[in-house]
């Protein structure tokens, strides 16, 4: 009996372990701290845990990641609400599974001591950005909330050199800025800048970061371990802050500097805790704020551009 039981042991010592699920992450950018849950995630062995092999992957071009998981050429992106809607009207393949960061980052930045102290202040005024669009709707809509159109004021493209125009009076006021960021490379640079925060001036709320993938080629099992492990992950960094942070700039040298450094503290609270949970209203509002901006013809329901990955499937996914 006792070598029986000592050769079924050995039998299953001998046998290989279960291998995990690949998945393939692309980044909206660089590693950044707007992707600690993440990053915490992979070093704290969360993705493992949940059977998975997570590869993440930075763009070369921040506009390439959605392109990729609708071309089936990576399984998940790291990628904005906003730009999704536009996207799935343009046909692109994709849908929401997650949340990353559930707050706007983007703000109306100004000269801290500069003339404008409220969105009224604008008129007459030169605001830089970078890509039009949606950049083009939420100065549309601040200007609306006081009282003014987007013929009060002028438009200018800095490409992405928002900070030093804005530095160095080239235009008054900046949208396209992350308030993680931006303000703190001001600072950085010599300079002092105050956000005007979109969604305290007529924008709607979105969530800034979110998680897209391929509705056709969709593993919801796998992704759902996936925002299990991020969630995981996020609470981590609540959780155990200081622990948190010395993970996650570990990995790359350039990231514990002053500015990625201040960039993590501000960000931290703007993490979701629940990154698979669907705010269908919200979604559904930011789809009407669009259409009344004439970027959308058509208000498409929710479940054409968002799902929550823990729901039962519907009647057509479960045909695909």
């Amino acid at each position: 009996m006792k070598r029986f039981i000592a050769a079924a042991v050995a039998a299953l010592i001998a046998q290989p372990a279960f291998a995990e699920d690949k998945l393939t992450l692309m980044l909206d950018w660089f590693v950044n701290p707007d992707h600690g849950p993440i990053i915490v995630a992979q070093e704290k062995g969360f993705f493992k845990d949940e059977g998975l092999a997570v590869e993440i992957i930075a763009p070369a071009d921040p506009a390439d990641p959605p392109k990729m998981v609708a071309a089936g050429k990576a399984d998940l992106a790291v990628s904005y609400q906003p730009q999704l809607h536009l996207q799935v009207h343009e046909g692109l393949p994709l849908t929401r599974v997650g949340t990353l960061v559930a707050t706007p980052l983007n703000c109306l930045m100004v000269q801290d001591d500069g003339p404008i102290k409220t969105a009224a202040d604008l008129k007459g005024k030169k605001v830089g950005y970078s890509v039009s669009g949606v950049e083009s709707a939420l100065v549309t809509a601040i200007l609306e909330n006081a009282g003014l159109t987007i013929d009060d004021i002028e438009m200018i493209n800095v490409n992405w050199s928002l900070t030093p125009a804005l530095m160095t009076g080239q235009v008054d006021a900046t949208i396209g800025g992350y308030r993680n960021f931006e303000l703190t490379q001001m600072k950085i640079e010599g300079g002092a800048g105050r956000c005007l925060f979109v969604e305290e001036q007529g924008v709607p709320t979105y969530d800034e970061l979110i998680f897209v993938a391929n509705p056709v080629t969709l593993e919801r099992d796998a992704t759902a371990r996936f925002l299990h492990a991020v969630e995981r992950g996020a609470q981590y960094i609540v959780n155990h802050p200081e622990e948190s942070w010395q993970l996650f700039s570990a990995t790359a040298p350039d990231l514990t500097d002053e500015l990625n450094t201040q960039a993590w503290k501000d960000t931290v609270p703007r993490f979701s805790q629940s990154p698979a949970a669907l705010d269908q209203g919200r979604y559904a509002r930011f789809e009407a704020f669009l259409l009344k901006a004439k970027l959308i013809d058509e208000i498409r329901p929710v479940s054409d551009f968002a799902i929550d990955i823990g729901a039962e499937p519907l009647a057509e996914e479960k045909k695909q």
